[in-house]
């Protein structure tokens, strides 16, 4: 399961996170992701097509419109589990774990194309998705496509944010990944949908496959050891 473009019309994420007491001091209203927004496109020449860099869900899920998509690579920032899920994909008792871009290294992800007649209502969109609690800061960055460069909008993550889980240990990570469930599904298959997300446009993520491994390694453990108690019932 995923946020849908209807989802996001209705706001339906917002809704999650009015749930949440741990949440709902964080989420932005409609004022504060618009004046985000304008912010974000003083950089931006007027009535012209846009760029979005997507990195983990938005590559399997974009819900918004592009008329182009490329594979490219970023240089200086890297895919991280890094951002605490107490919603959507976990509990405040279990949460999950969302991919942000984090500061070092390089990753490659898919730069989509939003035509000039589209960016003010699909950026409208992708704020209330990406933006809904602050735990991201969108970030121009230069995307490479081959030779070719293009300025694309990034959302990093915003490490003062209350979410960012900084120096996490491989352990609770995997923990995370492994056991982790909300209303939008479970941590593991959002995982696992982003890992064949940029299978299908061929890129390969070694560090994200070396916690496949181990969460799939976890969740069969814990398969296992719950057999083992109901035989012995």
């Amino acid at each position: 399961m995923s946020l849908t473009r209807a989802d996001l019309k209705t706001g339906r994420l917002q809704a999650m996170v009015l749930q949440s007491s741990e949440l709902t001091p964080y989420l932005l209203s409609e004022a504060q992701l618009q004046a985000s927004i304008t912010t974000t496109l003083q950089a931006h020449p007027p009535n012209t097509d846009l760029w979005i860099f997507a990195y983990g869900s938005l590559i399997w899920s974009p819900c918004f419109k592009f008329v182009e998509a490329r594979v490219v690579k970023l240089s200086g920032w890297h895919r991280r589990f890094c951002l605490s899920a107490p919603v959507g994909r976990g509990t405040p008792e279990n949460p999950g774990l969302i991919l942000g871009l984090d500061c070092g290294e390089s990753c490659c992800g898919v730069a989509y194309r939003i035509a000039a007649s589209d960016v003010a209502a699909e950026l409208q969109l992708l704020w209330q998705r990406e933006m809904v609690v602050g735990a991201y800061i969108p970030q121009w960055v230069k995307v490479f496509s081959g030779e070719q460069a293009v300025e694309a909008i990034a959302f990093v993550i915003n490490q003062q944010h209350p979410l960012y889980t900084g120096s996490l240990s491989l352990e609770m990570t995997i923990e995370s990944l492994a056991t982790a469930s909300g209303q939008l599904g479970s941590c593991a298959d959002y995982f696992l949908q982003t890992i064949d997300g940029l299978a299908t446009v061929g890129i390969k993520d070694e560090t994200l496959l070396f916690l496949r491994d181990r969460v799939i390694a976890r969740q069969q453990s814990l398969f296992d050891a719950a057999n083992l108690s109901d035989a012995s019932h």
